[in-house]
């Protein structure tokens, strides 16, 4: 250690010391010509197990340093490189780390933690906008000095780097775990701004909730689980920023700043219903706790508590308006018990399905959330166990993949709908439609591209599918569809299904009719069944007294599906 009283580098005199570190030890210096106050970052030889990793940390804060000026942070005075030390002399910031006024007074006030996070915010977009841009890789309260006028810096760039376009991953795995963001570990390419984002939210959580996420359980809550007085705007800010998917959080500070500075816009935003929730969540909790006699200690595990987690999750997921908030909401529901249906049913219809339209990047958060693991299993695994309540979700999923995915039917409605169809448990409506709906799924994904033919035209009755599917010929794909339109499918099911496969009949005698026909089967049969279902259109859903403007349009449009549909068999049987 350097004697107190001692002068380094002929100039500056050592006061006293003002902090310890893992890789350091930092000074109070003076240097007496010129009546001004410096700080010594020293680093040992003989106190550090690995110097060169230690040394060439601090040769890279001070190259970072050295090139930049912001209000936020500390300036490079002078590097010396001594016999068995390293020493940087820089600006001496008055004033004590957060993580210090952390462990003195707890939780922040609010204000005073928007007011911080707009200035991190301020200079992690100075240095993500330099070129090439500079990613700190570990903002927390520890790194923060709050000086006495209220001004935050940053020090210890220790683990900073500049980010580079053509590099797939970092080439080491750095930062304080809570803090750091999946990325910092590897295998998932290399840090970059989102990666301050995601560090900035968890430093936002600690500091407005005084609960540390570099403690057990190593888990983020939403912020007004511990107090109900935070904001719900500030809740949605955090939230968005800790997001596992770089995708899916801010993707620059100056976002996050934007909304920091606006954050009663989005208080106003937040629905009722959310709060609505949440107030009779917490109502029954009270109940609970004084008819009860429970106590509610730090993340107490008992069945009671994790019930009301399990509430409280679903009932901040319903009221919260960014989908991708929403969404982890219902995802730490479902991670808590895996097993009950509620919360995938909630999301899929207060989210996933509430406009009608089945995203791709729906599609793949719900995928993600499947295949995510618990301490026994995924949970797609522990849902699968309730055999019931698998089949409920599968035959939900099923659906909301054929009627309303974006683009058109996925292939994973015919996955999910067989799925459900095979644990024999729904109901009978329900049993028959996803059969039926597998079905055309099923052959969504193995009929031929074009009415061309191609080689197959060789071959009437040829395969619909390449090589290694199943084997499916024209004519028992033309017998499954007649089965398929068979009775009152209104009636059994719905209009809206019936009109589905309606709708596949007239696309596969359009396309196909050719092929239909030269498999062997009748131009009367198709017809007669044409006429057949046209019907139906008239008689099982148009005189239902009930029957909405919506469904008749689409009655209409079905109506001249199958106009085009005899045109095409029409020709293919020259007529």
């Amino acid at each position: 250690m350097l004697e107190i009283g001692s002068l380094v580098g002929d100039k500056y005199k050592v006061l006293n010391v003002i902090g310890k570190g893992g890789m350091s030890t930092v000074y109070l210096a003076m240097n007496e010509k010129a009546n001004k106050q410096w700080a010594i970052k020293e680093v040992r030889k003989d106190t550090s197990t690995n110097f060169q990793v230690v040394r060439q940390s601090l040769i890279t804060e001070t190259n970072l340093l050295k090139e930049l000026s912001h209000p936020y942070l500390p300036s490079i005075i002078d590097v010396i490189e001594e016999e068995g030390r390293f020493l940087i002399v820089m600006d001496y910031i008055e004033g004590n780390t957060l993580e210090k006024a952390l462990n003195l007074m707890g939780a922040q006030p609010q204000e005073y933690v928007i007011d911080w996070g707009i200035q991190l915010c301020d200079v992690l977009e100075y240095l993500h906008t330099r070129k090439p841009p500079i990613i700190y890789r570990d903002l927390k309260p520890g790194n923060i000095m709050l000086r006495p006028d209220g001004t935050i810096t940053l020090i210890d760039f220790g683990i900073a780097r500049e980010y580079k376009e053509s590099q797939a991953g970092d080439t080491s795995y750095l930062g304080t775990k809570g803090y750091a963001a999946p990325e910092q570990f590897g295998g998932r390419g290399q840090t970059d701004a989102r990666t301050d984002i995601y560090n900035l939210g968890a430093t936002l959580y600690h500091l407005v909730t005084g609960h540390n996420p570099s403690e057990p359980p190593y888990e983020f809550y939403p912020i007004r689980y511990w107090d109900q007085q935070l904001s719900p705007g500030l809740e949605q800010i955090i939230t968005r920023c800790i997001q596992n998917n770089p995708a899916d959080r801010y993707q620059s500070c100056a976002e996050v700043m934007y909304d920091l500075q606006h954050y009663k816009e989005l208080d106003k935003n937040y629905k009722k219903s959310a709060k609505l929730g949440v107030s009779l969540f917490l109502a029954t909790s009270a109940l609970t706790l004084i008819f009860g006699g429970l106590s509610l200690g730090f993340h107490n595990k008992s069945d009671a508590l994790a019930k009301q987690n399990y509430e409280y999750y679903i009932a901040e997921g319903r009221g919260e308006e960014d989908d991708a908030t929403s969404f982890e909401y219902y995802a730490k529901a479902i991670e808590m018990d895996p097993e009950n249906t509620r919360a995938y049913i909630e999301m899929l219809d207060n989210l996933i399905l509430a406009d009608d339209v089945f995203t791709r990047q729906e599609d793949e958060r719900v995928r993600g959330l499947l295949i995510r693991e618990t301490s026994n299993g995924t949970i797609g695994e522990r849902l699968a166990t309730n055999k019931e309540g698998y089949a409920t979700v599968a035959y939900r999923l099923g659906v909301a993949y054929f009627y309303t995915y974006e683009g058109g039917s996925n292939p994973q409605a015919s996955k999910w709908l067989k799925i459900a169809a095979d644990q024999g448990t729904l109901s009978g409506s329900q049993q028959l439609r996803a059969e039926r709906l597998n079905k055309i799924a099923e052959y969504r994904m193995v009929r031929p591209g074009d009415k061309s033919g191609g080689d197959s035209d060789k071959d009437p009755n040829a395969e619909l599918t390449a090589s290694g599917d199943p084997k499916v010929k024209y004519d028992v794909i033309w017998s499954d569809l007649v089965a398929l339109a068979d009775g009152n499918i209104a009636e059994e099911d719905n209009a809206i299904t019936a009109m589905v496969i309606y709708n596949e009949i007239a696309s596969q005698i359009d396309n196909y009719s050719s092929k239909f026909l030269k498999a062997g089967v009748k131009y009367e049969d198709i017809v007669a069944e044409m006429d057949a279902i046209l019907v139906h259109l008239d008689e099982d859903i148009l005189s239902d007294p009930n029957c909405s403007d919506m469904v008749k349009e689409k009655v209409k449009k079905t109506k001249s599906a199958f106009e085009v549909a005899r045109k095409s068999l029409n020709i293919a049987a020259g007529k």
